[in-house]
């Protein structure tokens, strides 16, 4: 969806986009929201953060929830009409009165002003969600339409590090629709069958690049002639 050509270099040509530097701060923010939502999971009790925003749920509990919080197994459906093993790890799972599931994804940052999933750029954050919700439908469990962005927002206002951040935590629901997700294999795999590199998207920022670069290192050749490898 974001770019056809850098999809099908990937999945049907094996050259993957190179990996972004990872998110360390990130990751330990996950990891420590996990364990604090794992409390309230053995205890079958809410956590606070419930009340203030008006959620009626508590920590869903399943056999599965590590192995479906891990990112190189997560939850599982096999898509016959496309072939295709879809999988995502989800961060959490709450579950209501009516035993419906809610998709919960945490999110971390640090800005000013307030954290919210309207920016353009945020619409994968939206597809992922929807993608876990299809997941959960497809293995057969009721599912809310209704996810959870937990999204925390490390402070800067503080007089003095003092070997600590503090964050400000919010609770934002998003209305999920996954009814793109079946169209999108489809056309994902009729892509991969075919024995053409389709046309990059006009705004993939990986394609623009090799484009620019290819068309500097040809006027180079031609100005200077071959001198080493240029393509290096």
């Amino acid at each position: 969806m974001k770019c056809p050509r850098c999809f099908y270099l990937d999945r049907r040509l094996g050259v993957d986009q190179p990996p972004g530097y990872p998110f360390t701060l990130n990751s330990a923010v996950d990891t420590l929201l996990k364990k604090e939502f794992d409390i309230h999971r053995a205890a079958g009790t809410s956590h606070p953060l419930f009340e203030t925003y008006g959620i009626n749920a508590v920590p869903f509990v399943h056999e599965k929830m590590n192995e479906w919080r891990d990112p190189f197994r997560g939850v599982q459906f096999y898509h016959e009409p496309s072939g295709f093993l879809i999988t995502g790890g989800v961060d959490d799972i709450w579950m209501n009165p009516q035993s419906e599931l809610h998709v919960v994804d945490y999110k971390a940052t640090s800005k000013n002003g307030k954290v919210g999933i309207d920016a353009d750029w945020q619409i994968g954050y939206k597809r992922q969600m929807e993608v876990y919700q299809w997941l959960l439908l497809k293995n057969e469990f009721e599912v809310s339409n209704t996810g959870y962005f937990v999204y925390v927002n490390g402070k800067t206002d503080a007089e003095a590090f003092d070997g600590k951040l503090e964050f400000d935590i919010k609770i934002i629901p998003y209305e999920g629709d996954d009814s793109w997700v079946e169209d999108t294999l489809l056309k994902a795999r009729e892509l991969l069958s075919k024995n053409e590199i389709p046309e990059p998207s006009p705004d993939c920022e990986f394609c623009l690049y090799r484009k620019h670069a290819q068309e500097v290192q040809y006027e180079f050749v031609k100005l200077h002639g071959q001198s080493g490898n240029v393509s290096k």
